[in-house]
């Protein structure tokens, strides 16, 4: 109610040029967070209170279910991640009403928060309907059925799902904005920097929270793997795609007044994808190793997302002539035309993971057919686009603007050319094979160097100072990537699977790591009867993989153990043991470098952390009213130009 009434308030204070009711906006925001804490505070109550009158808490919590997956269990199922969605939603309101509290009363920001008000409003009535956590029962049980058996056996999972709705809801902010400036016509340069750093930091949580998630998948699932192009995997990957492509296509606008348009679909497709994706996964429209649930609210999601897109290209239709470009792609040997080609690479990488995982869909509403589209049609297709990625990432910081000198680009490409050469030199040495691998190998490479060198040079003019910016920070995650491309990769290309059945005091051989088996453990766990068998790696550490018989779900599910190392990982699973416990049947899969994916990750969200960090280079401008611009400024001192020969 608390957000409908502050749409209602909102809307009639622009309506009327009321500018005291637009500027309550910020108080509105307080009680839409007030509301969103509540329910929050009520749920998570309810299941640490084990109150099993409460049909959720029933559904998804256990007596014996520890600590730390009771709370979890808020977001385990569809009613209670609505409530997690709708609570960062508010948090995001609260902020940007609290960043802007001075300007409330501008229209643009007026027309942002009621964009932001009635898409909470949207999330506060599926809570209060059709999706209602609060539900109760008369006949409450003694005890309650758990979480799904995958979502109650590793910690990733209370963070994980967290980092993705920071970076899933984020995107509602620069959405907002981009309505606000269609509403005002105030279609400069301005809203993308007032909305910079929104736009970031929801980046920033999307790809933590998708590297997060792979590794949970990793841990969990007992396969060895950590992205099977499942539907839940790729409906947060296409908005992750579409906002790279904006993160950096933004920067040819304010530099150069070009691609208004392109970006301004960018965004809205963005934040129409996060919605078409919470249908994907809410819905049971998919089947999906990740779908735990089935929901009614389907229809009203697909409406969202259908609004979304019809208001949004209705609005540019009709700004249409005051988004005309002021600039022009001179050449496309040049950073704009780079970044143009970065731009149609990822959409075309979003196009193809997008059609493959809705395909299925159409197909089954057309005909009634059952289709699936595997891991090959899409390792096929993004593959190349992949590598053109990371060509164009490895050249586009040695690209000036408008045009390109040979010989100024012949020098910034030395040493990126150099780390590039040796990278591929240690792969063949160490067995990389095939064409695609190695042009994989030399691009990331070129990408370590690239930026390595851009934050030398940042360094060497700033002291470490030079670290901080969006510049330097886009470098170092520039860097993660390629980290995250090599361990992808390797791993990809180099894995080693063997099924052993052994006895205790018995070994085999896995890819030069020496696997035994010590014996096997009968205990009980949370009331789950587990099977735990000891299996010595390389004469050292000791790994206990278990299987697990969950009693309420009526099936066994297998825990692995994994020995990590920088240089590959060993994966241990068991599958089955003997009644008489004398043998186990054991699945060993060496990876290659896989932890690199999970530093890359990291270091992903680093450069985030540092291009959030203020630079100190420029005073703060106006940015609503900051006029279109059709070149650098002459101070213009950001990675753009870094780098050049002084």
């Amino acid at each position: 109610m608390s957000a409908l009434l502050a749409a209602l308030v909102t809307g009639i204070g622009l309506a009327t040029n009321r500018r005291d009711l637009i500027s309550m906006s910020g108080k509105w925001s307080i009680w839409t967070l007030l509301s969103a804490s509540g329910a929050v505070a009520v749920m998570e109550y309810s299941l640490l209170t084990n109150d099993f009158s409460m049909a959720y808490v029933a559904d998804n919590s256990t007596l014996a279910l520890p600590l730390l997956y009771k709370i979890a269990a808020m977001w385990a199922s569809l009613e209670g991640s609505l409530i997690l969605w709708v609570f960062v939603l508010c948090l995001y309101i609260s902020a940007v009403a609290w960043w802007f509290s001075k300007r409330l009363d501008d229209r643009l920001l007026g027309f942002a928060m009621l964009t932001l008000f009635i898409v909470a409003a949207f999330f506060f009535f599926l809570l209060a309907g059709p999706a209602s956590p609060f539900d109760t029962l008369s006949n409450p049980p003694l005890d309650g059925r758990g979480p799904n058996p995958l979502l109650q056996n590793h910690p990733l999972m209370a963070i994980h799902p967290i980092m993705l709705y920071l970076g899933y809801v984020g995107f509602t902010v620069p959405f907002a904005f981009a309505i606000g400036a269609l509403a005002t016509g105030r279609l400069g340069e301005g809203w993308l920097i007032e909305t910079r750093v929104w736009t970031v930091a929801a980046w920033g949580f999307l790809s933590l929270g998708i590297v997060l998630g792979a590794w949970w998948s990793y841990e969990v699932l007992g396969w060895g793997g950590y992205w099977a192009w499942d539907p839940v995997e790729n409906v947060s990957f296409v908005p992750w795609l579409t906002a790279t492509a904006f993160i950096h296509s933004v920067v040819v606008q304010e530099r150069r007044g070009m691609l208004r348009v392109w970006n301004l679909s960018l965004i809205v497709s963005t934040f129409a994808l996060t919605i078409l994706g919470t249908f994907v996964t809410r819905s049971g429209v998919l089947d999906s190793v990740h779908e735990f649930s089935e929901s009614e609210i389907g229809p009203l999601l697909l409406g969202l997302f259908a609004a979304t897109v019809l208001v949004s290209v209705a609005l540019i239709f009709w700004r249409i002539d005051i988004l005309r470009s002021a600039g022009a792609i001179e050449s496309p040997l040049s950073r704009e035309g780079s970044f143009l080609g970065n731009n149609l690479l990822f959409g075309a990488f979003a196009f193809v993971v997008l059609l493959g995982t809705l395909f299925p869909l159409l197909v089954e509403a057309l005909n009634d057919d059952q289709i699936s589209v595997g891991s090959p049609y899409f390792d096929r297709l993004t593959a190349p686009i992949g590598l053109v990625l990371l060509f164009l990432m490895a050249i586009s910081p040695m690209l000036p603007w408008r045009s390109t000198d040979p010989e100024l680009l012949s020098e910034r490409a030395f040493w990126p050319a150099v780390a590039g050469v040796a990278t591929l030199i240690i792969a063949v040495a160490a067995g990389a094979d095939s064409v695609a691998e190695m042009f994989a190998y030399l691009f990331s490479g070129m990408v370590l160097g690239s930026a390595g060198r851009q934050l030398i040079t940042a360094v060497r003019r700033r002291g470490i100072a030079g670290l901080t910016g969006r510049s330097s920070g886009g470098m170092v995650a520039h860097i993660g990537l390629a980290v995250l491309a090599l361990g992808f990769v390797a791993s990809q290309a180099h894995s080693h699977e063997v099924e052993a059945r052994l006895t205790p005091g018995e070994s085999t051989e896995v890819a030069g790591h020496q696997i035994e088996l010590l014996g096997r453990v009968d205990r009980v766990e949370n009331g789950n009867p587990v099977t735990e068998v000891s299996v010595r790696v390389n004469n050292n550490e000791v790994h206990h993989p278990a299987l697990t018989n969950y009693i309420n779900y009526g099936m066994k599910v297998g825990t692995p153990s994994v020995d990590t190392g920088w240089r590959d990982d060993v994966y241990l699973v068991v599958l089955d043991v003997s009644d008489s416990g004398d043998s186990a049947l054991i699945r060993v899969i060496v990876r290659p470098l896989i932890t690199w994916i999970w530093t890359g990750g990291m270091l992903m969200a680093l450069g985030t952390a540092l291009a959030l960090t203020p630079a100190g280079r420029r005073s703060k401008p106006e940015p609503i009213a900051q006029p279109i611009s059709s070149a650098p400024p002459d101070d213009d001192r950001t990675p753009e130009t870094v780098g050049a020969s002084t």
